[in-house]
């Protein structure tokens, strides 16, 4: 019976030691934060995709602001390839059609052939692919700037000339994108299973606590 009562005690005391420790910071993040990161004088600056303005398969100019406090998915790529291209915008139908009705989740898709893939060749290309308005964005612009934007902003390669067949290079990643502008995650365009992994971390991705 007094061993009894002594383990009793024993077990109060842990439990009374563990109430009065300091609640732990939990982080809120569910997914990393990827690209290079430093110490501001306050807080930590991660790695953020910039500010940009195209013009998608509708004429329209899509600028960060169209993106602000969303989440979208970002890729490459231009209307005449034949190689890996068409797997990756049959892969993005998969991530249109499981937030088809979410207005926070957008997908972008960057011509790295601009001076071909003009407003008309994106409405094409999109509709072959039944890209919804206002979710599915085909973007053109300067040449410069979206090869820029790859290389600095989504951390991927855009390059042409490069000796392949179809004369364009181009990353096979889907970029995810946080609501802070923020680079969360990226996944092969190529295979559908890592594309599935994509639909669901969007989902863990919209849990985060802001």
């Amino acid at each position: 019976m007094k061993l009894k009562r002594l383990l009793l005690k024993l077990i109060g005391l842990v439990l009374l030691n563990q109430a009065c420790q300091p609640e732990k910071k939990v982080s809120n993040l569910v997914l990393p934060i990827l690209g290079e990161k430093h110490l501001g004088s306050t807080d930590t600056i991660y790695h953020q995709v910039g500010a940009f303005s195209l013009t998608n398969q509708f004429n329209e100019t899509i600028t960060d602001k169209t993106v602000q406090n969303k989440i979208y998915v970002a890729d490459f790529f231009f209307a005449t390839c034949q190689s890996i291209c068409p797997q990756m915008s049959k892969h993005l139908q998969l991530v249109q059609t499981a937030y088809a009705n979410d207005d926070s989740v957008l997908i972008l898709s960057h011509t790295v052939n601009p001076m071909h893939d003009t407003v008309q060749v994106l409405a094409n290309y999109g509709s072959r692919y039944g890209a919804i308005k206002n979710k599915w964005h085909f973007l053109t612009g300067n040449k410069k700037t979206i090869y820029d934007l790859a290389k600095n902003d989504y951390l991927v390669n855009a390059l042409e000339d490069d000796g392949t067949p179809e004369g364009f290079l181009h990353s096979e990643l889907l970029l995810l994108i946080d609501s802070q502008q923020r680079l969360r995650g990226m996944y092969d365009g190529t295979d559908e299973v890592a594309v599935k992994k994509l639909i669901s971390d969007i989902q863990l991705l919209k849990t985060e606590r802001k």
